[in-house]
This record gives C-alpha cells, sequence and structure tokens, in this order.
C-alpha cells in the first residue's frame, strides 16, 4: 500500500462537492431498497453497504424464494442489480437523482421486483425528494474513483484494527445515511439511548460502544460542518473525562462542535508512516474509552493477528472449521 502521494490522494471537499451529494443521494436510493427488504440486525448492521473490489454493495437481498444484488461498480461506474435466477439489469452512474430513482425502480420492476421505499433523504442538509430531485445531478468519473481510492486504503486499516478485538464488533461498513465508513466495538453492557431519541437512534445507541469512523467531510447531522476528511472516535455513552484524554498522533484533538474525536485526513496522508497514524488514533481513542467506562480486562488486551495463511506463503488451515476460523 502506497503511503503517499497517489496511495493516499487529497480528498478536499469543495474538490468535489456536486459529485459527492450526487452519490450520496444514489446510494441512499438503494439503501432504502435494502432497508425495506432485508430483516432487521442488531444496531442496523443490515442497511450498510459492504466494499467490493469494484465498489459497494447491499449484499444478498431476500425476496421471495429469489435474492438479488445491487452493486456500484466505480471502476466502470454502472449500478449492476442481479438476480439468483440469472437475471440483470445495468444502469449507467450519472445525471439527475430523479432520473436514477426513476431507472432503478423500472429495473427492479423488469426483473420482478416490487418495492416501496419512503423518497425523502436522511441525514442531508436541505433534502429533496428522489423522485423530485434534479438538483443534484453533477457526476464526475475521476473523482468518485478519488473517493474509492481512498476507501480502499482506510477499510484495510479498520479491517486490521477490528482484527485485534475479539469481543463484540461490527463488521467494517459504510452507512449511506451518514455516508461513512466506520466499525464499533461494543463492551457486552447495555447502555440507555438518550430520552428524545427517534427509533433510529434507539436501536443504534443501546449497547455500551466505542466507534472509529471514516467520513469525507462536509455538513454532519448535528450541523457541525467540516471541509475536509476526517477520522473521528467516539464513545457512548460518553464518560466523564473522555473529551479531556491525550490521545495520538499529536494531530488529533477532540472537536466540541462535532462532539467527537477527531483527525483530520490531511494529518494521516501527509504523516510518515498513514497507516500507523490511523492504528494510533483508533487505539488511543478506544482506550480512553474502554478505561473509563470500567470494560472487562480482557477487552483491552490485543495480541496483533497472525498472517493470513495466503499472505504467510502457505495454505489455510482445512482439519476442521474450527482450525480454519
Amino acid at each position: 500500500m502506497a503511503e503517499r502521494g497517489n496511495g493516499w490522494p487529497a480528498l478536499p471537499v469543495s474538490g468535489w462537492q456536486h459529485t459527492y451529494d450526487t452519490l450520496h443521494m444514489y446510494a441512499q436510493v438503494v439503501g432504502k431498497i435494502s432497508l425495506a427488504l432485508r430483516p432487521m440486525v442488531n444496531h442496523w448492521w443490515q442497511v450498510a453497504f459492504h466494499l467490493t473490489a469494484r465498489g459497494l454493495s447491499t449484499g444478498p437481498i431476500p425476496y421471495g424464494e429469489r435474492t438479488f444484488e445491487i452493486c456500484f461498480d466505480l471502476l466502470d461506474h454502472s449500478l449492476h442489480i442481479e438476480t439468483s435466477d440469472g437475471g440483470s439489469r445495468t444502469i449507467a452512474l450519472g445525471g439527475a437523482v430523479r432520473d436514477f430513482y426513476a431507472e432503478v425502480l423500472r429495473s427492479l420492476a423488469h426483473l420482478g421486483v416490487d418495492v416501496e421505499i419512503r423518497t425523502m433523504p436522511v441525514e442531508f442538509a436541505d433534502p429533496v425528494r428522489f423522485d423530485r430531485d434534479d438538483r443534484h445531478s453533477t457526476y464526475e468519473a475521476a473523482q468518485v474513483q478519488r473517493f474509492w481510492q481512498v476507501l480502499l486504503r482506510v477499510e484495510e486499516v479498520f479491517a486490521e484494527f477490528r482484527a485485534r478485538f475479539t469481543g463484540k464488533c461490527s463488521p467494517v461498513q459504510f452507512y449511506w445515511g451518514a455516508f461513512d465508513l466506520s466499525t464499533t466495538r461494543y463492551s457486552g453492557r447495555p447502555a440507555e439511548p438518550p430520552a428524545d431519541a427517534d427509533p433510529v437512534t434507539r436501536l443504534s445507541f443501546n449497547a455500551e460502544q466505542s466507534d472509529l469512523g471514516f467520513w469525507p467531510g462536509g455538513t454532519w447531522i448535528n450541523g457541525a460542518r467540516i471541509d475536509q476528511p476526517v477520522f473521528y472516535s467516539y464513545a457512548y455513552p460518553e464518560p466523564p473525562g473522555f473529551r479531556d484524554r491525550s490521545v495520538l498522533p499529536e494531530a488529533a484533538y477532540y472537536d466540541d462542535a462535532f462532539g467527537e474525536f477527531v483527525l483530520r485526513y490531511d494529518d494521516v496522508r501527509n504523516a510518515p508512516d498513514p497507516r500507523r497514524a490511523i492504528l494510533d488514533f483508533a487505539q488511543s481513542t478506544f482506550e480512553a474509552a474502554a478505561r473509563l467506562q470500567d470494560w472487562p480486562a480482557e477487552a483491552l488486551q490485543w495480541a496483533q493477528p497472525p498472517p493470513a495463511g495466503r499472505a504467510a506463503g502457505r495454505a489455510p488451515a482445512a482439519s476442521g472449521s474450527r482450525n480454519a476460523r
């Protein structure tokens, strides 16, 4: 993984805001289809997208006796819908959200999938209903590919951090609502959601947790604005003294408007070792949360995961599932 230059490209919000907003709305159209049809999983894990070798995928979505999947291919800039009985449709990315929304529904209907979604975007400033949205129509392929390249780099490091933890932990996943990549660790103890929380928030914050994420910047759901990508970390419920803890690297800080620890992407990409900067941020903010919340001692212990069989030049264990895990 290249650590400077093209390996960690610049991604200022101002350089791709219009394309960013259009891609965000495309993602919400597809994400709401998954939300409407997939069974509920704790903390809404079922709605998140997962990274693939070419883009982002909903994963398998059940529909009667069939299954279908929707994938954003961010290399050839198309949306692929494929069904378990061999059906497929492809939609070119680009153009107004209104037209994209209509074409996705037409393609699903052609494949025998009937679904209704709420057409109002969520977690987005000044939203416009998908079926009326001709405001967001800019799609610059090079800008999307730059964003995708960053996601791939970040996901690799997040996956390494996740592998260190043996307790309950979310996959590394991309949430189309806030448009961020994250992974969350849990202490195993319940938590009380905010008293005024909506149903979505109540199911997200019903357990004690430490969250690590990457967000491309812009206007956050609480109204705070950051004009460049950031790594973030928060604890819920936030223990007294958390925001005053010293964390790594030196460039990291607690952002009062954001309400979370923040490490700016530019500070990472210009660091001598970007991977180490991200891991230091992840580990130090997690330890600050876990120690102040008095997580079980074993949650604070970790060992460097062994290399995968292929990476180490040998085949993975095959003498039973327990050995293979």
